[in-house]
């Protein structure tokens, strides 16, 4: 084990909270040794968030101490600390942050640093717990190998001082923590924040991640953006290093590419990516009618045709599928899909002609010859904009699209390529969501005994705020959405955008937004499916 607590305790302030306050004056809660005294509570929270390979240090709980007034500092000196075996294989170090009477944790320089050997283990802490509230954070940074199927359980179970010992109480059954991948983070390669992820797997079994690198700011073109990707063949455990596929040159910060969108052919065993290119101002704000990319927008394309290794350069489709009087057209970015048929479907939105920069409406573009032409379908729905499409029965599409509108996602069907649409008895009204992108798959599991379709869906579950990332399934298709069968991932603010690919016929895996990073789980479908 090794030790460093030689640092002064003090005060410190922070931003947001993670931490849960329940004060119940006068209930006695904690039980020194050698007798009782009234009105010490000490108890324990932990955030559903997972821990994640790359990030130093990742919360896992926070003691929460309430020191009555006329009573004394509590001086503790250790932590009991109880792991599974899980987190004894995958844990580098557990780290103690004092926060004073701040609730939240904000990822400040631990007080204490230990690396843990045994399943039972003491962490010697020199804190002053004063009158009042005390939050005393652990976090944890994970091994470099370290096995993202692992789910490690850490607890703290006693607080000692030098002459007693206080039991603490559980207020949260969130303690077993789901392992992913930080697969990018702001800064990596010098750049300010990774964006819009899309994520596909190839007939291979070979996972392809897509997503936007803005290297400046966190801000939507028109700017400095490129898309990146990075492949994993090995279900999402390593990734190789990020690869740049579109990049319309100089100059950069006028010459942008982003939003992007991926889907695997599996009749050419061909990848598609998606996106929108803006030559100078020509992303919404700025696009007019016309199809030139001096006027407008252009949806672009890339291909692979060797499992992501190398790339075509960008070719615009925008003349095949925009009716000129509209002012954009371009990708929902995301995933797209091929039909049973072999067409091959990416969502779309339009800005019409509305006075500019036009009302948007979730659509879809397609190609009935694996990417030779494309053709568009028409609007679904007013005001509604990044939309994900799956083929819930042969030959019928389901769009899922963001509303502008607020508090849930619209929902429509189609069974004649987009030309006619039929809103769904569960739109704006089955799925909350405070206006964001979202993911929705299709993908065989288990329900009940029986293997048969069911549709994943992830998204920022909340109509307040981006947070609560959440994945759902239904077992008719989408008709309806059953509480039971959702799982909450991450419960912290970010910026909210999901994708899913079906990795195995046991393993979902997501990519999703943090802020400004990118973080990869697997998560077993029978943990959605129970």
């Amino acid at each position: 084990m090794t030790v460093n607590n030689n640092r002064t305790i003090s005060f410190v302030k922070i931003a947001s909270s993670f931490c849960l306050l329940i004060v119940t004056s006068g209930h006695l809660l904690a039980q020194p040794a050698g007798g009782t005294k009234q009105g010490v509570i000490v108890t324990a929270t932990a955030p559903v968030a997972p821990l994640l390979k790359g990030i130093d240090n990742n919360a896992v709980l926070c003691v929460k101490v309430y020191v009555p007034a006329g009573r004394k500092a509590i001086a503790i000196n250790a932590l009991a600390v109880t792991l599974n075996k899980s987190a004894l294989q995958t844990i580098e170090s557990l780290n103690v942050h004092y926060n004073g009477n701040e609730p939240a944790f904000n990822n400040q320089q631990p007080v204490t640093r230990m690396e843990p050997s045994a399943v039972q283990t003491s962490i010697p802490v020199h804190i002053n717990a004063l009158t009042g509230w005390n939050y005393i954070w652990l976090s944890a940074r994970l091994k470099p190998q370290a096995n993202i199927s692992l789910k490690p359980e850490i607890r703290i179970v006693r607080v000692h001082t030098a002459q007693e010992t206080f039991s603490v109480k559980e207020e949260s059954k969130s303690f077993a923590k789901y392992i992913g991948v930080a697969l990018r983070k702001a800064w990596d390669d010098s750049v300010h924040t990774y964006r819009i992820p899309g994520l596909a797997t190839t007939g291979k079994g070979t996972l392809i991640a897509v997503y936007d690198i803005r290297y400046k700011h966190a801000g939507d073109l028109p700017a400095n953006i490129d898309v990146g990707m990075n492949r994993s063949t090995d279900g999402g455990r390593t990734w190789s290093p990020m690869k740049i596929i579109m990049d319309m040159g100089a100059p950069h910060e006028n010459n942008g590419v982003g939003d992007p969108a991926v889907l695997f052919d599996p009749v050419t065993n061909k990848i598609w990516v998606a996106a929108l290119w803006s030559k100078g101002n020509r992303s919404i704000a700025g696009s007019m009618p016309g199809l030139s990319p001096d006027t407008t927008g252009q949806l672009v394309l890339v291909s692979s045709e060797d499992d992501g290794l190398t790339w075509t350069a960008p070719v615009s489709i925008t003349q095949q599928v925009k009716n000129p009087i509209w002012h954009l057209y371009f990708n929902g970015p995301g995933s797209g899909i091929a039909m049973q048929n072999g067409t091959l479907v990416f969502a779309s939105q339009c800005w019409d002609e509305s006075k500019k920069p036009g009302i948007p409406h979730s659509s879809i573009i397609y190609s009935t010859d694996h990417g030779i032409t494309w053709h568009s379908g028409t609007g679904a729905k007013s005001n509604t904009t990044e939309s994900q499409v799956v083929e819930t029965t042969p030959g019928t599409l389901m769009l899922n699209m963001r509303d502008n509108r607020g508090n849930f996602r619209s929902v429509a069907t189609t069974t004649d390529m987009g030309q006619t649409w039929v809103e769904h008895p569960t739109s704006y009204n089955a799925l909350p969501d405070p206006v964001c992108m979202a993911a929705l798959i299709k993908a065989p599991a288990l329900v009940g005994g029986k293997k048969q379709e069911v549709l994943f869906f992830s998204n920022v579950a909340s109509q307040q705020a981006r947070m609560n990332m959440t994945i759902k399934a239904s077992a008719d298709l989408g008709n309806s959405w059953q509480p039971a069968r959702s799982l909450l991932l991450d419960e912290r603010k970010g910026y909210g955008y999901s994708t899913l690919t079906r990795i195995d016929d046991q393993t979902i895996g997501i990519l999703y937004e943090g802020v400004r990073d990118l973080y990869f789980l697997r998560i077993p479908i029978t943990d959605i499916i129970r």
